[in-house]
């Protein structure tokens, strides 16, 4: 797994910058909002595996953005511990309600702040509720989704898969095979902010899975579109030399190596409005073949 990412919406900024320095110090990957609107915004783009909210803010409070987040199919599975100066039982109360994971007071104690922290990110990891590379929604949060579409129309599964992502990691190894998922995380949700809709929901199902689900008449485009940009910006990811001569050497079991393609993404379409389906298999089924269809012409 590769750093956690901690979203801290703070509008103290010693206290902001306190916590930044530490949990930069513990392995974190660190971000700062002084505003609830800056917050908002900021989840869009890149999603924490954790947001640190203080409640009194000086646009909307931290109520508001907690609410936000809860109501947001892209946001709903974020952990957030609220962060306030207030003790009394019916704010802890009323931010429990809202679907806050945990609540701590100023003054507070960092250690005791950095326990919660960590274990309401391994809590999120163990319950399958999300990668813990991408910070995406997994498993239990994927299958909720697609028992929720099955009962509904008008809308379209893209199956999303990174070809030749196994011998990349192989030779680059594991840290920028992770880089590679957080990448690719950030840009599909670019793309789906690009054409689809804020209910929109953006899975990693594992590995190198990923899944959207978004409105039929949205799902042509954003395949179009994730796979364009991906063929061509993936390639950062390659040294210099793998770019120049348009492949990648890996290594065989036996001796020698093969040239390898560089990564591209297949992606396969299922739709209600082209077949009916009878569970949730058989979506899983029909997209995961569509997928390996459009390998044929992607790989």
């Amino acid at each position: 797994m590769g750093k956690a990412r901690l979203l801290v919406v703070e509008d103290d900024v010693d206290i902001a910058n306190m916590l930044k320095i530490y949990f930069s110090g513990m392995e974190f990957e660190v971000d700062v909002a002084h505003r609830g609107s800056d917050a908002l915004e900021k989840t869009k783009h890149v999603l924490p595996h954790l947001i640190v909210l203080d409640i009194m803010l000086p646009d909307i409070d931290g109520y508001e953005v907690c609410r936000n987040l809860r109501t947001s199919t892209r946001t709903s599975h974020i952990p957030v511990i609220f962060l306030t100066q207030k003790d009394e039982r019916s704010d802890k109360l009323q931010g429990l309600e809202l679907g806050a994971d945990d609540y701590i007071t100023k003054p507070f104690d960092i250690e005791e702040l950095k326990l919660r922290v960590t274990g309401a990110i391994r809590r999120s990891e163990r319950e399958s509720l999300t990668d813990p590379r991408s910070g995406l929604p997994a498993g239990r949060l994927i299958e909720e989704q697609l028992r929720r579409i099955i009962r509904e129309k008008d809308w379209a599964l893209l199956d999303m898969r990174v070809n030749h992502f196994e011998p990349f990691k192989d030779v680059y190894g594991f840290v920028a095979g992770d880089d590679v998922m957080r990448f690719t995380a950030m840009l599909i949700g670019e793309v789906v902010d690009e054409f689809g809709t804020s209910g929109d929901f953006i899975g990693h199902a594992g590995g190198d899975n990923f899944i959207v689900i978004t409105k039929n008449e949205n799902a042509s485009n954003i395949k179009q579109r994730v796979k364009e940009r991906f063929t061509a910006e993936v390639q950062t990811h390659y040294n210099f030399i793998d770019r120049q001569q348009g492949f990648m050497q890996a290594p065989k079991p036996d001796g020698g190596s093969d040239k390898v393609p560089f990564m591209t993404m297949s992606v396969g379409v299922v739709s209600p409005s082209q077949q009916s389906f009878a569970d949730i298999r058989e979506i899983t089924e029909m997209a995961a073949e569509a997928r390996r269809q459009d390998s044929l012409t992607t790989a």
